[in-house]
């Protein structure tokens, strides 16, 4: 099952219902990475306007439409009180929730209106659905008390459209409850744990660092990266500010240089969707290969970039883990920053808890950094005969004395054979590929 119905089927069992599993002996955790995040979404709560519409529409259906309507009404007021966001990818889709006096009257509103709903129509309305009505209730009133049990924000979905979401402060400790303190003999797995070379951040994200008897093991992978990987860190390094045309046009440059030297097949992926656009403008003119671009993880995008053999994908989001591209698809894997965590109301709860900045960043961002390039990275050698150039552009990645987190990244990744040089880069692409590689499109050699 997914690890939400896990979860669903631990609560069932601590609240005494009907277990939605049956009993086991034993338990394998798969992409045990993601569990954290499955977990804030089951202990926490959450309103969007589709739930909204939902508890309206099965008003309707029971005859009570001056109640719906008066609901429907209230909910778009407060919702509209967010406003929506066409450009969530640059900012986080999570806002921390600042309670104006217009949102405290809007919430109010709608707390007033499910409880005269309640109230009304208690007997007249199925008890699952009263239980829907006073649940909605609560969650708005975590938010008008501004409750400290929970961390509180609003969300954007991909459409831009708001929800509110409160994720409790206490997810790690009601994961071991949920879970590890039923005795029951488990196994998380994932092949990204580990955040360089330590499970310290996962055990204490999972809520195991306070368990006895916690075991790790590191499987060492069966493909050959000293031989058939090569990192490239350039030897030019931009210097400039993020985000400024200057460090724009420093990546156009790397990315021409590179795909050239590779002949396409090439994956680049961003950390940013603005900086993906602006740098796709720049290059798409200068490229001799089909340049493709993905927003919002567009299958059929990266089904024509699988189908060219010889493109150049440009990507961010959900891109960086999950797809798979076997062969020769992906020669090339460009990165152009490190893709540290977007800072958020959850990340500015967590910093809280440490003494310093400092401490906060060698505990939470670099580990989180190092396991989310391990992802990207994933991409590029998919089985045992791949062959790949993955290239950092990100000068903070570069040997010292320039790059503060070169030493950071290099843990997150397996041992390969490192360059500085694109000639080095053009040698490694002739020495393993075979000559069926380097026909473009139509059957034009590259060169």
């Amino acid at each position: 099952c997914n690890h939400n119905y896990l979860l669903a089927d631990a609560a069932h069992r601590q609240q005494g219902f009907h277990p939605l599993l049956k009993v086991y002996g034993a338990l394998i955790v798969d992409e045990a990475h993601k569990l954290p995040d499955a977990a804030c979404q089951m202990c926490g709560e959450s309103l969007s306007g589709q739930d909204f519409n939902e508890l309206c529409t099965l008003l309707e259906r029971e005859k009570c439409g001056q109640a719906a309507s008066a609901l429907r009404k209230a909910a778009e007021r407060l919702l509209a009180t967010f406003g929506k966001e066409d450009d969530i990818w640059e900012k986080g889709p999570r806002v921390p929730l600042l309670l104006t006096s217009e949102r405290r009257e809007a919430f109010r509103q709608c707390e007033r209106i499910l409880q005269q709903a309640q109230r009304q129509l208690t007997g007249c309305l199925p008890r699952w659905l009263i239980h829907r009505l006073a649940k909605a209730e609560q969650t708005l009133h975590l938010f008008y008390a501004q409750d400290s049990r929970y961390i509180l924000f609003f969300q954007y979905d991909q459409d831009g459209a708001p929800s509110l979401c409160a994720v409790s402060r206490d997810t790690p400790k009601q994961l071991r409850r949920a879970l590890w303190e039923q005795g029951v003999p488990t196994i998380l797995t994932s092949g990204t744990l580990k955040a360089g070379d330590s499970f310290d951040h996962t055990v204490k994200r999972t809520g195991l660092d306070t368990m006895r008897q916690v075991q790790t093991f590191a499987a060492q992978s069966p493909f050959d990266y000293e031989k058939n990987c090569l990192l490239f860190l350039p030897l030019e390094q931009s210097k400039a500010q993020m985000g400024s045309e200057k460090e724009i046009q420093y990546l156009a440059r790397q990315i021409c240089q590179l795909v050239n030297a590779t002949c396409g097949h090439t994956l680049i992926l961003f950390t940013s969707y603005s900086l993906m656009g602006a740098v796709y403008r720049l290059v798409r003119d200068k490229l001799p290969f089909e340049s493709i671009k993905v927003w919002r993880h567009s299958q059929d995008a990266i089904h024509r970039f699988k189908e060219a053999h010889n493109a150049v994908l440009f990507a961010a989001g959900s891109c960086w883990e999950g797809i798979d591209f076997p062969g020769d698809v992906v020669s090339s894997l460009i990165i152009p920053r490190l893709p540290f965590p977007v800072p958020d109301p959850l990340s500015e709860a967590e910093r809280k808890r440490y003494f310093s900045l400092q401490d906060y960043i060698q505990a939470v961002v670099i580990p989180g950094m190092q396991i989310k390039l391990r992802q990207g990275f994933g991409r590029a050698i998919r089985t045992e005969t791949d062959t790949c150039v993955v290239s950092i552009l990100d000068d903070r990645a570069a040997p010292a004395p320039g790059g503060r987190y070169h030493r950071a990244a290099l843990e997150a990744l397996p041992t390969m054979n490192m360059t500085q040089k694109i000639e080095d880069v053009e040698r490694f692409i002739r020495d393993r590929k075979s000559p069926d590689y380097f026909l473009h499109m139509g059957g034009k050699q590259c060169v």
